[in-house]
């Protein structure tokens, strides 16, 4: 396991999407929906929360690479609109799960994949346009390359940038972080 020298600039708080509130170790990732490296770190963050369940708060955290992802913000936004809908981690699950069938038909692939899951189309598009919507997925950004991210996914363990190496994992850091707190 190794660190970089990276600090996250911005703390976790109570304005983030947050799984798990007691945990002794906090996890936060820097992601982009339409990024096939995050997808697969999805299914790894859901082994590690299933181990170590209670002793883990796991934060995400927009940082769309429109350049390489042109659906990035999109699904960003999307996201965060079904924030205000009481379904973030529903629709956070479903973009990561679902990536190739979304991303293969764009925006319509989206929509439809998003009535799938049984939320009003319609409501979800007036939420996506919010106010808030567009500059909240700004400030994740901004504060991941404050933080030094510069790809996805970048992950931080109490508030420390983890740098895979060939001898690590994610989720042997994790566990030897939580382990030095008990």
């Amino acid at each position: 396991m190794s660190y970089d020298e990276s600090l996250l600039a911005v703390p976790v708080s109570s304005v983030d999407h947050i799984q798990g509130q007691d945990g002794a170790v906090t996890l936060v990732e820097y992601g982009d929906f339409q990024c096939p490296a995050c997808a697969e770190a999805h299914a790894l963050i859901r082994q590690i929360q299933r181990h170590y369940a209670g002793n883990l708060n796991f934060v995400f955290r927009n940082f769309p690479l429109n350049e390489i992802h042109p659906l990035a913000q999109l699904a960003a936004e999307t996201a965060e609109g079904a924030a205000a809908m009481g379904q973030y981690w529903t629709v956070h699950d479903w973009l990561f799960e679902n990536q190739p069938l979304w991303t293969a038909y764009g925006a319509a692939g989206l929509q439809q994949g998003l009535q799938e899951l049984g939320l009003d189309p319609a409501a979800l598009e007036n939420a996506r346009r919010g106010p808030d919507i567009s500059s909240r997925v700004e400030q994740d950004f901004i504060g991941g390359t404050r933080s030094g991210v510069n790809s996805t996914p970048t992950f931080f363990i109490n508030g420390r940038q983890y740098v895979p190496n060939g001898g690590g994992s994610l989720a042997r850091a994790v566990g030897n972080a939580i382990a030095k707190l008990h």
